[in-house]
């Protein structure tokens, strides 16, 4: 059990970077959807681009908060 405690942390801290990076490559350059993807939901508005900022933002601190909780659990005597 504590193994996976371990991997759940390693996977909220793994998802907040990468939540991170979405988010910094968004505002950096905020057609990226349409140059990978090959289509314009939004027509040029940024609606969508705002959106992904916004969903980034609240993951990267959910996961954020969620790894370092699981990161400051006391440990037990079996993880020695």
């Amino acid at each position: 059990m504590t193994r996976n405690v371990r991997l759940r942390g390693r996977i909220e801290a793994l998802l907040a970077a990468v939540s991170g990076i979405v988010l910094v490559v968004t505002l950096a350059w905020p057609d990226w959807i349409e140059s990978v993807f090959g289509v314009d939901p939004d027509e040029h508005s940024g609606a969508l681009e705002w959106l992904i900022v916004a969903v980034a933002v609240c993951a990267t601190v959910g996961f954020s908060l969620l790894a370092r909780a699981e990161w400051r659990r006391p440990r037990t005597l079996a993880d020695g």
